[in-house]
């Protein structure tokens, strides 16, 4: 068994619209899994085409991988990861600095870049 903490975070391609089957095959996770992920966190948004076909930006993948992160590798629960991410959007984007450390997509960490953990999407500090 691998450890989810050893993975590194995927690269997002350079699009601007994924399908749901694009983004649970870069995350790792079943489209339903993507699907309850929008019932629970109301950030979580996606487009819908005129078909009724979700279509992620790339700010939702990232959404998506910090969501995975807390879920999955940090072990927050549903409510846990719900406060996490509203305390985050509470913190003015001016204070945050670029994760230099993370792997994939640049992240924010509340703290100093050089007290980041490197984890994709946050900081432990």
């Amino acid at each position: 068994m691998t450890d989810i903490a050893l993975q590194p975070a995927p690269e997002i391609p350079d699009k601007l619209y994924f399908k749901i089957g694009e983004v649970s095959e870069l995350l790792g996770v079943e489209p339903y899994v993507l699907r309850y992920w929008e019932t629970e966190f109301p950030v979580l948004q996606p487009k819908k085409s005129g078909t009724g076909h979700r279509l992620y930006r790339r700010k939702d993948v990232e959404l998506l991988l910090r969501i995975k992160h807390l879920l999955k590798e940090k072990r927050y629960t549903i409510e846990g990861a719900r406060q996490s991410l509203q305390s985050e959007a509470r913190v003015p984007k001016a204070s945050r600095e670029p994760c230099t450390k993370s792997i994939g997509a640049p992240m924010f960490c509340k703290c100093s870049a050089r007290s980041c953990s490197g984890l994709p999407g946050g900081c432990s500090g």
